[in-house]
C-alpha cells in the first residue's frame, strides 16, 4: 500500500489522501468520472449487476459511498464498505493519478461531452444548499452575498475560455480534459475502463451487458430486462429519494439532479464560431485520438 499518492487532490469538500489506507478487497469497483458526467448512473448501473435486482439493500449513496467526500468522516465510510459482504462500488471525482491503483480493483472512467457535462454542471449549481454546505464543510458565512451568476450561454463561453491550473479546477475545462487524458493514458491496462455517456443513453443495455463482462458478472438472460428498466433515466428519476447521491440534505430539490440526461444541452447555446474556439482550445488541452473519441468521432479500440 502506498503511503503518498502521485498526485494529491484537496479542496474545501473534497481530500483524495483518504484514499490512502483504504482496504481494497478483490473485485472492488471504483467509480471515477468528472462531475455531471455519468456518477450515480455508473453507480446505479454497477449496483443493479452486483445485486441483480432493482431493490437495492441500502439508498444509492449509502451502497456506494462517495469516499473523499468531507461531509462524512472518513472512518464512517471505511466502515460502511467494510460492512458490505458483495463486491462493492467506491465514487470518487479524482482523475487515477490522485488515488491508489490496486490491482484488485477495477477503475471505470466515464467521459461526457465536455459541454453538456458543464451546462449540467451549471443547473446544479442552481440546486445547492450553499449555506447547509458551509455549515456541514466548516466554511465560514462569505461576508458579502455572492454576485448574481450570469446566463448559462455567458456562463458557457467563460467556462470555454478559463484557464487554470487543471489540478487546482477539476471542473474546469483544462481540469475535465487533464482527467479523461490521464484515464485514455491508461486505457490498456486489464483494470481500467473507459465509458462513454452518449453509449449509455444509445445502447443501454448493450453497455451494461459489456460491463458486465468486463466485471465478471454472470447476468440471467431473465433478469436483463428488469435491471435494464431500472437503469433508465426514467425509472431513476422516479426512484430519486433513494438514488439521489445527497444523503446530507445539500440538494434544494433532489428531483432536480436528474434534469435532463441527454446530449446535445451544449451545442446548441452557442455559435459556429464558438463551437470553433471550443474547439481551437481543446486542440491544445488534448491529444487528437481523445478528442475523437470523446465527442464521437470514433469508436475506442
Amino acid at each position: 500500500m502506498p503511503d503518498e499518492l502521485p498526485t494529491r487532490y484537496r479542496s474545501s469538500e473534497e481530500d483524495s489522501g483518504r484514499w490512502l489506507g483504504f482496504p481494497f478487497r478483490t473485485g472492488d469497483i471504483v467509480i471515477s468520472t468528472r462531475s455531471k458526467a455519468g456518477t450515480t448512473w455508473m453507480q446505479m448501473i454497477c449496483a443493479l449487476m452486483i445485486h441483480q435486482t432493482p431493490d437495492l439493500p441500502l439508498p444509492l449513496a449509502e451502497l456506494s459511498p462517495w469516499l473523499d467526500w468531507l461531509i462524512t468522516p472518513r472512518e464512517k465510510i471505511y466502515e460502511q464498505l467494510a460492512a458490505q459482504s458483495q463486491r462493492r462500488v467506491i465514487k470518487t471525482h479524482t482523475p487515477l493519478d490522485g488515488i491508489v491503483l490496486d490491482p484488485r480493483a477495477t477503475y471505470i472512467v466515464v467521459g461526457r461531452h465536455p459541454l453538456d457535462a458543464a451546462v449540467s454542471l451549471y443547473h446544479q449549481g442552481d440546486n445547492i444548499n450553499r449555506q447547509r454546505l458551509r455549515q456541514l464543510t466548516a466554511e465560514p458565512e462569505p461576508e458579502l452575498p455572492s454576485p448574481a451568476r450570469p446566463p448559462v450561454h455567458e456562463w458557457l463561453v467563460e467556462w470555454i475560455e478559463a484557464d487554470p491550473d487543471p489540478h487546482e479546477a477539476l471542473d474546469s475545462l483544462p481540469g475535465v480534459m487533464w482527467h479523461l487524458s490521464d484515464a485514455w493514458a491508461r486505457r490498456h491496462e486489464a483494470n481500467v475502463c473507459l465509458v462513454h455517456f452518449d453509449d449509455l443513453c444509445g445502447d443501454l443495455e448493450g453497455e451494461m451487458r459489456r460491463l458486465a463482462g468486463l466485471l465478471e458478472i454472470t447476468v440471467s438472460e431473465e433478469a436483463w430486462p428488469e435491471l435494464v428498466e431500472a437503469a433508465s433515466f426514467e425509472s431513476m428519476r422516479a426512484g430519486v429519494d433513494r438514488i439521489s447521491p445527497d444523503p446530507s440534505g445539500v440538494l434544494k430539490d433532489k428531483a432536480a439532479f436528474f434534469r435532463r440526461g441527454t446530449s446535445g444541452a451544449g451545442l446548441e447555446l452557442l455559435s459556429e464560431d464558438e463551437v470553433a474556439r471550443y474547439r481551437a482550445r481543446l486542440s491544445h488541452l488534448a491529444a487528437p485520438e481523445v478528442l475523437a473519441w470523446l465527442h464521437r468521432d470514433v469508436q475506442p479500440t
